[in-house]
């Protein structure tokens, strides 16, 4: 069983940042691809960003593409969302997430953390 802890949430101001963290409890972080996803109050959960194992590979949602940067320290076991020019819809619940495959799906990822909130004030 992996568990993941997100951290970094919080209130900012429109076009302010954010650093969200996740850290895996388990070394098989290093093999898994890491994704970031994001809920809103009445919408579904959706696909943020993912990097796999390497780093190497990373996608994005069109939403976030040019202001949000996912990274991760596999000796930290951590992943990492860098969130720039952050605007009143980036507000969610975000949550990070493990997959054993490439992908935007949540169906596909494995383990999930408890989620941390994110609020952009106009």
């Amino acid at each position: 069983q992996v568990q993941l802890v997100e951290s970094g949430g919080g209130l900012v101001q429109a076009g302010g940042s954010l650093r969200l963290s996740c850290q895996a409890s388990r070394g098989t972080f290093s093999s898994s691809g890491m994704g970031w996803f994001r809920q809103a109050p009445g919408k579904e959960r959706e696909f943020v960003a993912m990097s796999w194992w390497s780093g190497l590979y990373t996608v994005y949602a069109d939403s976030v593409k040019g202001r949000f940067t996912i990274s991760r320290d596999n000796a930290k076991n951590t992943v990492y969302l860098q969130m720039n020019s952050l605007k009143p819809e980036d507000t969610a619940v975000y949550y990070c997430a493990a997959s054993f495959s490439r992908s935007r799906l949540i169906s596909d990822y494995n383990y999930w953390g408890q989620g941390t909130q994110v609020t952009v004030s106009s």
